[in-house]
């Protein structure tokens, strides 16, 4: 959430309707994520409860919760929860997952336990959320042609690389004429996230994000500087876009299908792409594990997008209905045969496409890196990538053309954060 919003955390149902009048549920989502056949399926199965679908809107959201007149049901990433957990904006889910026929806990993978809060971390007690799919987002995607002809051996399917090998392969990859970038050896989504990656570089070497009770960071730690110095010197080489060079739209897809990218870092969803390009692009890929920096191989989703029902719903019952048809009924099992994203049901995982040949290798790597899904650090007192991305972007852009060293880069980071992290202290208290 944007801003602090108290409420009274409800743990138990309320809202059932029980005069036979018809139910308006008030559902905050993306409307190419919830679709107007789901809407009309849950409706004809649910004949007591209508949708009213609003466009997701983070600021009209935040004004809803602000003047207690929540949605009933909400679109909300279980990686970054913890602020509104904090603030006992959600309801505690367990109560209707103990008496779920389709919504279990023992059939929920491990991205949902990022939407777990016990009073104090994410992680453990109960549930606030459901994620409706999800990836493990520092995955590699790799050209299987770019890397025959520039004669370097390809990249495991099995066994993670390590991340200064991988900048070393994206430099031999990267292809520059006239100063001009032609192939981009590696590309690292710098627009969407920095916090992600640089906080899995950091857990991976054994170290902390924050402390104990999660009020202050340290960026200056020998985790933390090497974590950045590596996108320092990522940068530097020019082996991929950043912010100070960056893709044409954002992002790598297009650059990847136009064969000028022979690695990009994205999670399982970015194999829904490639079902519909050609045999001759579809035959190039490949996916990769997650690359490791130290010796605690974690493999986290960056975000885990979900549901969650207000503290403050009107309709709790009826929102958990849709949470179970949209979570476990034929929404969720589109989405597991689209390839767009890791079911959050392990008994969906079957579900996911394996018919093309590129989709077998894909599923086969993913199953592996399962074993290594993890959550990232979440403070109470600051939003997660939103908060940290410009702060970090910022000081790295210093770094990065020589008017800091990364150390300084580290303490100014140290120093912006903290500030940040004793506002949202003081905000909830």
């Amino acid at each position: 959430m944007a801003a602090p919003l108290m409420a009274a955390c409800d743990a138990g149902s309320g809202g059932s309707h029980g005069d036979g009048k018809t139910v308006t549920l008030t559902v905050m989502y993306k409307n190419n994520e919830l679709t107007k056949e789901h809407v009309a399926g849950f409706e004809a199965k649910n004949p007591g409860i209508k949708i009213d679908l609003i466009e997701y809107d983070g600021t009209r959201l935040n004004a809803m919760l602000a003047s207690n007149e929540p949605p009933d049901f909400v679109r909300g990433a279980a990686v970054g929860s913890a602020s509104g957990n904090a603030q006992k904006l959600a309801t505690n889910l367990d109560p209707y997952l103990d008496k779920s026929s389709v919504l279990k806990k023992d059939d929920l993978l491990p991205a949902n336990d990022s939407f777990r809060w016990d009073g104090k971390q994410i992680g453990q007690g109960p549930y606030y959320g459901i994620v409706k799919d999800w990836s493990q987002d520092a995955t590699l995607w790799y050209n299987q042609a770019l890397f025959a002809e520039a004669k370097i051996k390809m990249l495991s399917t099995t066994e993670p690389i390590s991340y200064d090998e991988l900048l070393e392969i994206g430099k031999k990859l990267t292809k520059k004429t006239g100063g001009k970038t032609q192939v981009y050896g590696l590309g690292v989504e710098w627009a969407w996230n920095l916090w992600a990656p640089i906080s899995m570089m950091i857990v991976q070497q054994g170290g902390l994000l924050y402390n104990t009770d999660q009020t202050e960071t340290d960026m200056t730690t020998p985790q933390a500087v090497r974590a950045l110095r590596w996108y320092v010197e990522f940068a530097r080489a020019g082996v991929g876009p950043t912010s100070l060079d960056p893709a044409p739209d954002g992002a790598d897809l297009s650059l990847f299908l136009a064969q000028r990218m022979a690695i990009t870092q994205d999670g399982y969803w970015y194999g829904g792409n490639f079902a519909k390009e050609s045999d001759a692009v579809r035959n190039s890929i490949a996916m990769a594990p997650a690359p490791v920096m130290g010796d605690k191989r974690i493999s986290p989703t960056y975000a885990g997008w979900g549901a969650y029902i207000p503290a403050k719903a009107k309709h709790k019952d009826e929102a958990w209905k849709l949470m179970e048809y949209f979570m476990a009924g034929p929404p969720s099992e589109e989405r597991a045969k689209s390839g767009w994203g890791i079911p959050a049901l392990k008994s969906q995982l079957s579900l996911m496409p394996q018919q093309l040949a590129y989709q077998k290798q894909v599923y086969q790597t993913q199953q592996a890196e399962l074993q290594y899904a993890g959550q990232l650090p979440d403070s109470p007192y600051v939003g997660a990538a939103g908060a940290w991305n410009p702060v970090l972007d910022k000081h790295l852009q210093r770094a990065i053309k020589n008017e800091i060293t990364v150390e300084a880069a580290g303490k100014a980071i140290t120093d912006d954060m903290n500030k940040l992290l004793k506002q949202g202290k003081d905000q909830i208290g």
